[in-house]
């Protein structure tokens, strides 16, 4: 299966062979990596890594996969280059294809992730936008798949803010591969009804259902229970109180969990609020008195919870894409 030169820039991109390629490759790194086993397979590329939003698991996870490649990598943090400041995306994007192999871009607008793939002629890989996460839907797939044994006819369900960029990357991947997908969440924060029309019907050929409700009760039949923060970086902190309002209801609690299947495991793209360590949950504490947010801290710390091995996919998957994107056939 050749993807040399493609762009990984939404999961709606790729078919469900090409995706399924992906999470194999990207298995197979991961044995490699545990088994010492060496994969520099690019010592003579170079990609560059874009951040206008700051991120620990996604530089991390595009650093190392970069690094045990064997490429070199750059990083530009949101003062470290001109684009669309003094210079052009297009400008830009034509600019980072002369020196990289490869580009990454994590930020506001999918039209800038876009844009770089429409002016860089090689792959440029979506880190994060506003509208899509691909690589964490990849690498919570895998994950998926690796504790549950398989994908197809398994029921993932999506709790809190439903109309944001993961529910709509987890909803495609879900589609894709065959997997039943609960969007629960308030009325408010329903998924965008663009996302579930393009889903709808490549979920009903792969024998997959995609259920929206603001009941609690459709949860009965999750293998999987997934949940974010309630307010993403960049967005207004006026909101808090808002969204722990509209939100507070659908917190993931052990009783959520109970709700689910039998042996129903707790996904998080991370960072999470479950507890006081952190600045941003000290600062809603005080002025909201929550003490956990959008998980318990007894949920993310128990047996069902699976979110370091999330995260440490996050790397694997990375990894796939950036070499089946790269690699001469």
């Amino acid at each position: 299966m050749d993807l040399k030169g493609r762009d990984f820039l939404r999961i709606l991109d790729f078919s469900e062979a090409e995706l399924r390629y992906m999470l194999d490759v990207a298995k197979a790194f991961k044995e490699m990596k545990q088994k010492g086993q060496n994969h520099k397979y690019f010592p003579n590329k170079n990609i560059v890594i874009v951040f206008e939003k700051t991120s620990t698991r996604t530089r991390c996870a595009f650093e190392v996969a970069g690094y045990d490649l064997g490429m070199n990598v750059t990083y530009l943090d949101p003062t470290g280059s001109q684009m669309g400041h003094k210079e052009s995306i297009a400008d830009t994007a034509r600019v980072l294809a002369r020196f990289y192999d490869g580009i990454e871009f994590r930020g506001f607008k999918q039209e800038t992730v876009d844009d770089l793939a429409r002016y860089a002629d090689v792959p440029v890989w979506n880190g994060l936008t506003d509208s899509c996460h691909p690589t964490q839907a990849l690498a919570d797939f895998m994950t998926i798949e690796e504790k549950l044994g398989t994908l197809k006819g398994k029921t993932l369900a999506f709790v809190g803010d439903t109309h944001n960029n993961v529910s709509n990357s987890l909803m495609a991947m879900s589609a894709k591969m065959g997997v039943n997908y609960i969007a629960c969440g308030p009325a408010a924060l329903r998924p965008h009804e663009e996302v579930v029309a393009a889903c709808q019907p490549i979920a009903e050929k792969n024998g997959a259902t995609i259920t929206i409700s603001d009941d609690i009760n459709v949860l009965s039949g999750a293998d999987a229970i997934y949940t974010d923060v309630w307010l993403s970086l960049g967005e207004d902190k006026e909101k808090w109180g808002e969204r722990i309002q509209q939100l507070q209801p659908y917190q993931v609690n052990m009783r959520m969990m109970e709700m689910a299947k039998p042996g129903a495991i707790f996904l998080h793209c991370l960072p999470s609020f479950h507890d006081l360590n952190t600045s941003v949950a000290r600062d809603v504490n005080e002025k909201y008195g929550l003490t956990e947010m959008e998980v318990t801290n007894e949920v993310f710390e128990s047996e069902r919870s699976v979110v370091f091995d999330e995260a440490e996919n996050r790397m694997h998957t990375i990894k796939a894409v950036m070499y089946l994107t790269l690699k001469d056939n």
